[in-house]
């Protein structure tokens, strides 16, 4: 299965996903339903989150390149089901409308400055495709409708993970390692943890202390912190995985 998504391809599954999020709206119980993964937040607040964030995007990638961002919208949510399925549906398509208008590569303000992904709007679209689908997979936990990440997503999300949330040039704090996460349905991912940071490859020359294993849907909950990292078979040092969970670059 190809793991290299190009931008026409990150927005329908963008699209998809989103789609799949008001399926979930559609089919749950009640939208005060608590969301598992998500403790404190209901199903509508969650679906508000989702949608401010996609309006929020949609100014950044349209006002392009920029030292700050646009203010984020705070308006609320509507509570009636219908109107919130389609005002999700509205900020998605603002979204969808902002980075058509732009085109792949077009620079613009990312928080994610000291990371190894671009701050463009090819990078912002992976950004929201992976956001949205963590989050549709929450949705569908909390309406009773359990799903996995499809594969195509959440492998291309364990990369983006990798490069956008992991690595960075501040100083790794703890002993030098390089961690694998291997995905039984796709490749596999090393970090190396440093003196000089954090960076994501897809090969590395030295072998790992520790390898981290399960389809790449797993591999993502584990990384979005749904699952345990004991929930998956770890080979070799575990201890590095739980400290660089644990770790806050910016602290």
């Amino acid at each position: 299965m190809p793991i290299d998504l190009d931008f026409p391809a990150l927005l329908s599954l963008l699209d998809d996903r989103s789609a799949a999020f008001r399926a979930a709206l559609a089919a749950a119980p009640a939208l005060d339903a608590e969301v598992p993964t998500c403790p404190g937040w209901t199903l509508h607040e969650l679906a508000q989150h989702l949608g401010r964030g996609q309006r929020f995007w949609a100014e950044i990638v349209a006002a392009g390149p920029a030292e700050t961002p646009p203010p984020r919208p705070d308006e609320t949510a509507p509570a009636d089901r219908e109107a919130l399925i389609a005002w999700h549906a509205a900020s998605t398509d603002l979204l969808l409308e902002a980075l058509r208008a732009a085109g792949p590569g077009a620079p613009c303000w990312t928080w994610w400055g000291p990371a190894q992904s671009p701050q463009d709007s090819t990078a912002a679209a992976r950004r929201r495709l992976h956001e949205t689908a963590v989050h549709t997979y929450d949705a569908q936990l909390a309406a009773g409708v359990p799903a996995a990440v499809p594969a195509e997503v959440a492998l291309d999300g364990v990369e983006e993970f990798l490069l956008i949330c992991c690595s960075t040039t501040v100083p790794w704090p703890h002993a030098p390692a390089v961690l694998a996460f291997r995905a039984t349905d796709g490749p596999a991912w090393y970090l190396d943890l440093s003196p000089a940071g954090v960076r994501a490859t897809r090969a590395t020359a030295a072998a790992p202390d520790g390898t981290l294993r399960g389809t790449a849907a797993e591999l993502l909950a584990v990384l979005y912190g749904r699952t345990p990292i004991d929930a998956l078979p770890v080979e070799g040092a575990a201890e590095p995985f739980h400290q660089l969970y644990a770790w806050d670059p910016e602290a």
